[in-house]
């Protein structure tokens, strides 16, 4: 995104160039062209053009119309990551950015990405606002406690780039820095594989949804006391009350730290809180081992029954 942030900056650092060269010699021009000979001499009246009213209305209402339209395209490309991006967990803390990769590695203050592949990062802060800021990116957001926020891009050129936190967050704010590494994908392969094998991010989601005991009410066969988790993430989630929600990440943390929040219709208010239970990064386990459960309906079914033959499955052997 960098090239076209870019460009609409240097488009407007011209315009605004332009228009206050025009004036200003335009200001001297008419103070030297028009400027009284004679003190006693009174300036004739002049009367309005609608030709110049209407040109200096409609060329700078195109102008900024030019502005909004460009401005508008480059906001909601970046506002709007490709579908196929590799996620990365940020959380922000005094004074340090802890990222956790969905394979299961760990890094603080240093985050490990391939080239020309889109990254999406998801961030929010253990305690106070910080900001996620990427210069040579032209990567900046807010990361506020509570909530998740997102942002992408894609690297287009092996190498180390600053990380900062833009955000006064306290006194070792100017301390809070990092570098994003971006590396060739073999080299990022390399990388990967050779970290401390920890599991995958949902793996030890599972693990933890056990160890809570969230699995005697969530369960698959919709005979628990809690809704069903599996196919969630994404969904349209109807309300109590009226209304619906849609099951994101922030979603998902509200349910398990504030359950009373929003009840799903059908379902009484008899979860407990899990607020100062579980860390900010165990709920990153939580969040991500939800989006894996896929739902029933996405599971491979049988395939219709030929003409005059018996049903077949997909996974059945054919007889040779």
């Amino acid at each position: 995104m960098a090239g076209r942030v870019d460009a609409l900056y240097f488009f407007l650092v011209g315009l605004a160039v332009f228009f206050a060269l025009l004036i200003a010699g335009l200001i001297v021009f008419f103070a030297v062209r028009y400027h009284r000979q004679d003190s006693n001499a009174t300036g004739t009246k002049v009367h309005g053009l609608i030709a110049l009213e209407v040109a200096w209305t409609v060329i700078p209402f195109l102008i900024t119309m030019v502005i909004f339209v460009w401005g508008s395209s480059v906001y909601f490309a970046m506002a709007h990551p490709p579908d196929e991006t590799l996620n990365i967990y940020v959380v922000g803390k005094q004074w340090m950015w802890k990222f956790q990769h969905l394979d299961g590695q760990r890094e603080i203050n240093e985050l490990h990405v391939p080239v020309g592949r889109p990254v999406k990062i998801i961030a929010t802060s253990e305690d106070v606002i910080h900001d996620f800021f990427v210069p040579a990116f032209r990567v900046k957001a807010d990361v506020l406690p509570g909530r998740y926020v997102s942002v992408w891009f894609q690297p287009t050129k092996p190498g180390r780039y600053h990380l900062f936190c833009a955000e006064y967050c306290g006194t070792r704010h100017s301390g809070m820095i990092g570098e994003i590494v971006v590396m060739d994908p073999n080299e990022y392969e390399a990388w990967l594989t050779g970290g401390a094998a920890e599991g995958s991010l949902a793996s030890a989601g599972g693990k933890l949804f056990a160890d809570l005991a969230c699995n005697t009410c969530h369960r698959a066969d919709a005979q628990g006391r809690g809704p069903v988790l599996d196919g969630l993430f994404g969904r349209q989630v109807a309300l109590q009350g009226g209304g619906t929600v849609t099951a994101d990440e922030a979603y998902i943390r509200e349910s398990i730290l504030t359950p009373s929040a929003k009840i799903v219709d059908g379902f009484q208010p008899i979860m407990p809180t899990f607020q100062g239970l579980v860390s900010e990064e165990q709920l990153l386990q939580l969040i991500e081992y939800v989006k894996s459960l896929k739902s029933q309906t996405e599971q491979p079914t049988a395939r219709p029954n030929p003409p005059n033959g018996p049903a077949q499955n997909e996974t059945t052997p054919v007889k040779k």
